[in-house]
């Protein structure tokens, strides 16, 4: 399809606002979706951040506990 100006581009045989409008809606969706995606992705790689600290943690507080219950059965023998 050709056109004579830019304003004929534009205005698309009269069916301009409906083809510039589904343009619009559909990039504001993808952006939107993109923006989504990275928010999520960054929360997720937070908390399995947070997991893997606490996971951490009660692993070397169960080996302090054990390494104490082992010291404590020893002295008592």
């Amino acid at each position: 399809m050709q056109f004579d100006s830019i304003n004929a581009f534009l205005a698309m045989g009269g069916y301009g606002f409906y083809v510039w409008l589904s343009y619009g809606v559909s990039i504001f969706t993808l952006a939107l979706l993109i923006f989504s995606s990275i928010t999520s992705h960054k929360k997720i790689k937070q908390q399995i951040a947070q997991r893997q600290k606490r996971e951490a943690k009660l692993r070397q507080a169960a080996e302090l506990q054990k390494a104490q219950t082992s010291a404590d059965n020893s002295h008592s023998i």
